[in-house]
This record gives C-alpha cells, structure tokens and sequence, in this order.
C-alpha cells in the first residue's frame, strides 16, 4: 500500500493476535508502515469480536489463512522475503512449532526484524505462563505506587503495561533493528516484554528514590503523597487535578484558593503535613463544581486539569483545536501521534481490502496496492 508519513515504505507482516501486538501495527501504520495482518480464516472462540469497531485494525491490510496447513505458512514466508518486519504476540514457542520462527523466517529474509512481543519475555522461570498487564507491571514493580496507603494498587486498564511498556517499546524496538538492518544488511530478534518495558519505565522513579525524593512506603514520595499532586472531588461529584509541584507553581496555586496568607500551608513540602493538608484541600475542592474550578485555575500556571472521560475530552476546547479525536465511520478515535512537520500521516477511514485471498498462486503472492481512503492529518507548525 502506498502510505503517507514518515515510515512510507517500510512493510511489516503482523500475525493476528489481541492486545499490544496489534496496537504496535497500528502505530506503525498510523505513521505510513504497510501493514499486513495474517489472520484466521474464522474468529478465534477466545476473542473478543469488535468488528468494525476495532480501532487498531485501522489501515492495515488482511489475509486470513490457516497457519497449522504447510501451504499457509510457505505463503506467509513468501510474503516475509519481501518485508522489513514481522510482529507476533504467541507465547514463546508457537512460532516455531508453526514453522515460522526466527530460523527460518531469517533464512528466506536475512535482513528481516523479527519482534516477538510476550508479558515475560522469550525466556526466564516464567516465560511459559499466562498473565495480563496487571501482572505484568505487578512483577515488575511499576504497579506498586499506583494507589495510596491503606487501599490496593489500581492498574490503569492497559496503559502502563500492555501499551506503554509493550507496544511502545516493540515499536522502538523495530524501528531501529530497521535501520540497523538497513546499514548492515542483517537482520535480528526484537525480544519485547512487558515486564522489560515497563520496569524500564520506572528509571525516572528509581532516579528520585536514589536521591532521596521517592521512598518505597507510598503515599510519603513527592508524586504520590503531597496535597499538591492530587485529584479531588468537587461539588458536582466529578473530579479535577492539580499538579503544583514547583515552589512557584505551589505558590500560585494557594494564592489562587485564597491560602496565600494561610501558615499552614507555607511549607508544602513537609511529608509529615501532608495527610492534613490534603483533608483541608479535599474539603475545600468539595465547595465548588468542577466547572467552577475549571474558571478559576484552568489555563494558569497553578498546574491544574479537569479530570474528563473520553467523550469529554474530545470536546474540551484544547483537545478540538488539536483535533484529536475524530469520529470515523461512526467509531469516536484519536489521530497519530505525534505530528510531523513534513511527512504527515494519514489515518485510513477503514480497514484496508485484503492483501492475498488464499487460493491463489502462493508462489505470486507479492503485497500488492490496495488503497483505502484516507484522511491527511495536519502538519506541525
């Protein structure tokens, strides 16, 4: 497929899976990546059906074959000789009893990238087990500030693990095998694993626990105990967040809810007030609707947000300067990300026609052009 955005003429085969596998495609499709999925000729019965619905499907192109017959997975090494990368989420060693692992998916493409995206990894005591993302960043310890003293951990849905330290890091991952492949001529295994990506992610935090700003107790840590860094309750049952973490920023956000003269709350960075302090702003918060908070703080340097479901957020005022969300085909999404100046993406209003119906010359099967009507996205200033 002729694709518009930075990564034009890279072609990827991604084996059909759920989770961060597909969102990986989507990335890499989003931003102009050819994008053929190899799918079951019928629904998996563990699946999960969203049909058109199915966001992640976006822009890519599909053929549905049966990977357990010979003819099937000589077509799909057929289609690897002329790929940059191959994406596949099986637990560790589906691939290769299918036929298709690295050896021999390297053989007939030595310059191919082969990405294996797993929650344990390719190898390790627990490699061979089942898990999800809230295992996942639970064993890696990226769960444990996520929630304050006295309740559970809760793992926001998919983001940490399944999407931020799977996916993302799948797609870094293949992006540069890419140009390492391009500038040697040989290819390699992308090993990404969720627990990898998203203990990777806590460096930040293990930075600050390492000078003295993070401490392993939560509720006590600059970014996760201080009424300054906190959502609260208003008025109107919804919620709001404030973020003032620098002294000026702290400053203004006191002056602004008429605590600037207040000796209590002249030094904010005590841990030991803390609890005390965040009943009073729990208190306060409650006075005032969520709205009413939103005229007073938002757009000012007190570091302030209204917390918003999606379909809020998509009519925020700063999100639809952005545009982006946009309803495609009846299905509320958000655009790619991030923008690009001069090559910018375009977001397929659907999911592509497929890319080879079986039955056909194996021998030919080549990831023709098929094109889907696509909507340009704007360019960065």
């Amino acid at each position: 497929m002729k694709g518009h955005g930075p990564l034009a003429g890279i072609r990827v085969i991604e084996i059909a899976g759920i989770g961060p596998a597909p969102f990986c495609g989507m990335l890499l499709a989003d931003l102009g990546a050819d994008v053929v999925v190899v799918d079951r000729p019928a629904p998996s019965p563990d699946a999960i059906d969203l049909g058109s619905a199915s966001i992640l499907d976006r822009g890519k192109r599909f053929v549905h074959l049966d990977l357990k017959q010979p003819d099937s997975v000589a077509t799909v090494l057929d289609l690897i000789e002329h790929c940059d990368a191959l994406i596949e989420g099986m637990r560790p060693g589906v691939m290769e009893r299918l036929g298709l692992g690295p050896e021999p998916c390297l053989a007939r493409n030595p310059a191919l990238v082969f990405g294996r995206m797993t929650g344990w990894g390719q190898d390790g005591p627990l490699a061979q087990a089942a898990g999800h993302d809230i295992n996942y960043i639970a064993l890696s310890g990226a769960l444990w500030y996520a929630g304050q003293p006295g309740s559970p951990p809760v793992a926001p849905p998919s983001l940490v693990g399944d999407l931020g330290g799977g996916a993302l890091y799948l797609a870094v991952g293949l992006l540069a095998a890419i140009l390492s492949a391009r500038a040697t001529g040989r290819g390699q295994v992308v090993d990404a694993a969720i627990v990898d990506g998203s203990a990777h992610l806590m460096n930040l935090l293990l930075s600050l626990k390492a000078a003295g700003h993070f401490v392993s107790d939560r509720g006590r840590s600059i970014l996760d105990g201080p009424h300054w860094y906190a959502t609260y309750r208003c008025a109107d049952d919804r919620f709001v967040s404030v973020g003032s973490l620098e002294p000026r920023f702290y400053a203004l956000l006191r002056e602004k809810l008429g605590l600037g003269d207040d000796p209590d709350f002249t030094d904010g960075y005590d841990p030991a007030r803390w609890p005390d302090l965040t009943r009073r702003f729990e208190a306060l918060f409650r006075q005032r609707t969520r709205e009413e908070w939103s005229a007073l703080l938002e757009g000012s340097d007190a570091c302030f947000a209204p917390v918003l479901d999606p379909d809020e957020a998509a009519s925020h005022p700063h999100i639809a300067a952005r545009q982006i969300y946009r309803s495609i085909n009846g299905v509320a999404q958000t655009v790619p990300a991030p923008r690009f100046s001069k090559t910018p993406p375009a977001i397929s209003s659907s999911r592509s026609a497929d890319a080879h119906q079986p039955g056909s010359d194996r021998k030919s099967t080549r990831l023709n052009s098929s094109h889907s009507q696509q909507s340009r996205m704007p360019s960065s200033a």
